[in-house]
């Protein structure tokens, strides 16, 4: 599959998803987003009129995990690292339910070792 094609393709599920998953106040929104080499993820709030916000966020380059990241054996390791780096910081700031965005991206592989190392640690979606 040409990259072109493999990228539009994840960009119309991203509109998907993001028609049906908004942040509110009692549940704002996780956010997952991948490139080669690092995975990130967002707390983010959708407010009715206006720009989202950023509560929390954390990622493969955070100092908290940078060394346990070296030392991961893969990448879906590294990821659950990040995954429960944001909900101890989520459930921190008092946030136990979020609502998923994938950003996307399949329910697989780093997406799915993300979510795993979240709930690991208490989050809920």
């Amino acid at each position: 599959m040409r990259p072109e094609k493999k990228l539009e393709k994840r960009k119309r599920r991203h509109l998907r998803v993001r028609k049906k998953v908004l942040g509110t106040e009692e549940r704002p929104r996780l956010t997952v987003r991948k490139s080669l080499k690092h995975i990130f993820a967002q707390i983010v709030l959708d407010p009715p009129i206006g720009p989202s916000r950023t509560i929390v966020g954390a990622s493969s380059l955070s100092p908290e995990i940078r060394e346990q990241v070296k030392k991961a054996k893969g990448k879906k390791e590294q990821a659950k690292l990040v995954g429960m780096l944001i909900a101890e910081r989520a459930l921190a700031k008092n946030i136990k339910k979020v609502a998923f965005d994938r950003g996307g991206y399949k329910y697989h592989g780093r997406i799915k070792a993300l979510a795993e190392g979240a709930r690991e640690k208490g989050l809920e979606f």
